[in-house]
């Protein structure tokens, strides 16, 4: 038996990978299983998205290797979009990197700039993939809590007073995952001046703002974020890509290279069809995200009372793709609520404690699931 790498013993396998499997050997028994566990758009992307993407595969080098930093085209696209939706101006040739998804940017980002043993200033709730590919490359994770009653925003003061003269990177993410929790220009600032003073490499994740939320701000929209700070987003959640694996990351040109060297040393570039997918999803107008907001307006009424059968409690202003809900005082742990309710109803809901400790007594619908199946889980109550 070959020993696998020490950096195994640090991670576990993620959880919606092992819970899924136990999902759908459920659902292989005859188990009549709704998932309202995972946020991965059930929806289609647009017409014309799929459209760009037939008629592409048929150009000229197409099916060649392609350039690790994309299409000329894709960046200054997503410079475009940047500026209208955010108001912030990237430079598409130095300050915009593509990438295969924002998860692999996690990646790629944590081993351009985290050597064995520093820190990083990780969101508890926040996304597990954050300690995960910390622990992987070497460094240390180093929870900061999120509550309710701070709308789920860092206290920045709190972080101040301890030593942190260790941390070389911090984790945020508004419209924040898994609560939905917005942050406003003047918190933007507030988290771009203490990652400044403590030089901190701050990184926001960005792929929720244009679900169900009316003022989508980037960081890169707080003047001088650029010296301090980079911005992952994505397709997958805005026009239904999550399959197609694109995202992309900004920043200043000496942070973005830096994650080129290690980016174009692990992929060979993104498919030619995907690129051009992508610039016709950038180019979307309005109605698309009309569209989107109106389906998953209806979604979230339906949800809401799904909640209410719960007698759970939730923010009605929240945003993004999922509802977080506070257990009523009493209830099991979250997983213990949450597997009760797979197994006595066929429902899969996922737990608050995935995401940290801090998401104890709570629990999180997904929005991508039809207004049908929320029914039907309605009624299965």
């Amino acid at each position: 038996m070959i020993q696998t790498a020490d950096r195994l013993q640090t991670i576990e396998e993620y959880y919606f990978s092992k819970k899924l499997r136990e999902v759908r050997e459920m659902a292989a028994a005859g188990k009549p299983i709704i998932n309202i566990g995972i946020g991965s758009p059930d929806l289609p992307p647009s017409e014309a998205v799929i459209t760009s993407f037939q008629e592409s595969v048929r150009h000229a080098g197409a099916h060649q290797y392609q350039s690790y930093q994309g299409l000329p085209e894709l960046r200054e696209t997503i410079a475009q979009f940047y500026k209208e939706k955010f108001n912030v101006d990237a430079d598409p040739s130095k300050e915009i990197l593509p990438l295969m998804g924002s998860k692999e940017g996690i990646m790629h980002i944590s081993m351009a700039f985290l050597n064995q043993g520093d820190e990083v200033l990780i969101p508890n709730p926040g996304y597990p993939t954050y300690t995960s590919v910390t622990k992987l490359v070497g460094a240390v994770p180093r929870q900061y809590d999120l509550v309710a009653d701070n709308g789920w925003f860092p206290d920045l003061e709190r972080l101040m007073q301890e030593d942190l003269s260790g941390v070389k990177l911090m984790w945020v993410s508004y419209p924040h995952m898994p609560t939905g929790a917005m942050a406003n220009s003047s918190q933007l600032e507030k988290l771009v001046a203490f990652a400044k003073e403590h030089n901190i490499l701050l990184v926001n994740d960005n792929p929720y703002s244009f679900v169900l939320s009316k003022s989508p701000l980037s960081i890169l929209s707080i003047k001088g974020a650029k010296d301090t700070a980079l911005e992952l987003n994505s397709l997958s959640k805005t026009f239904n890509m999550a399959g197609w694996r694109v995202g992309m990351v900004l920043g200043n040109k000496e942070n973005i290279n830096a994650i080129l060297k290690v980016k174009s040393n692990m992929d060979s570039g993104m498919f030619y069809g995907i690129q051009k997918g992508a610039i016709e999803a950038l180019k979307s107008g309005k109605e698309w995200f009309d569209q989107l907001d109106t389906t998953y307006k209806a979604r979230r009424k339906l949800m809401f009372q799904l909640a209410d059968k719960l007698q759970c409690t939730y923010d009605t202003n929240a945003v993004g793709m999922f509802v977080w809900a506070k257990l009523p005082d009493g209830s099991p742990n979250s997983e213990d609520f949450i597997d009760r309710i797979l197994h006595d109803k066929n429902i899969f809901i996922a737990p608050g404690t995935i995401f940290g400790s801090n998401g104890e007594g709570y629990i999180r619908f997904s929005l991508c699931v039809g207004k049908s199946k929320i029914k039907e889980a309605i009624e299965r109550f």
